[in-house]
């Protein structure tokens, strides 16, 4: 039903879409991979990946793709030009919520952008400078402030703990703050699941490193044994929402005091 499948079955039906994006950029086309909507990608482009990487694939699988037989339906196509989506709710959506929020707790709002992408633990370093020069210089903004993020991490696993990119993102900004104070951080996962765990994402604050340490803890060894899970879990601050049944990508914020 993918790359717009669903829509030629349903033809020649009229096919309204409603989408809830949670792609980075909000591309309609790859939204649940685009069931209703013209595909523009083609089965030479999947041939030329197999190649370029070396993938071996079953002889059924080559021959549909070299045939032509598995084309989707492209831009243009007739059967689909009476179809309509819509893009309803989106990472942005969310964000600029939580912005409103903020400003009606009385913090300013920063939304530094609804797509970040990127190993989880880097964005967590870099979440976290931007943390200490906000507290210690005032730029490039003033405190108090709410610094909110969205888009979509990812993990390498090398370890065996258990983990989820939010956990492995907070892990990494707890790591480099080292309780610096006056600031608090929150990342989930806005579907309620971090990965395959149970919770949505964790808190930080600036005493879970020292409570972590008198727990016996062993922050940067959980790290890089992809462990953010268990780490959060000790410190009781693991952030359990169950299912939202919704997904606009991950939430970050960062609260500097």
């Amino acid at each position: 039903i993918k790359g717009g499948r669903l829509a030629l079955a349903c033809a020649p039906a009229r096919v309204v879409t409603l989408m809830i994006s949670d792609i980075p950029g909000d591309d309609p086309g790859v939204i649940a991979s685009g069931p209703t909507l013209a595909d523009p990608t083609t089965c030479a482009e999947a041939l030329a990946v197999l190649k370029k990487y070396q993938i071996e694939i079953p002889a059924a699988i080559l021959q549909h793709l070299e045939s032509g037989d598995g084309e989707s339906p492209k831009p243009g196509d007739p059967r689909l030009a009476r179809n309509q989506h819509y893009v309803i709710a989106t990472a942005q959506d969310a964000l600029e919520a939580a912005a409103a929020t903020a400003l009606a707790a009385g913090l300013m709002p920063y939304i530094l952008s609804d797509e970040m992408e990127g190993e989880a633990r880097d964005i967590g370093l870099a979440h976290a400078a931007l943390a200490r020069q906000i507290a210690r210089r005032g730029q490039p903004f003033s405190k108090p402030c709410v610094v909110i993020s969205g888009g979509e991490t990812t993990v390498t696993v090398r370890g065996h703990g258990r983990g989820g990119r939010n956990a492995e993102f907070l892990l990494s900004l707890a790591t480099a703050l080292d309780g610096y104070p006056d600031i608090h951080a929150i990342a989930c996962d806005t579907d309620g699941i971090d990965g395959s765990e149970d919770n949505a994402g964790a808190i930080y604050q600036p005493q879970s490193m020292r409570k972590a340490l008198e727990l016996g803890l062993r922050p940067k060894a959980m790290l890089d044994n992809n462990d953010g899970y268990s780490f959060f879990d000790a410190l009781g601050d693991l952030v359990v929402s169950g299912p939202t049944r919704t997904n606009v990508n991950d939430f970050r914020a960062m609260v500097i005091l």
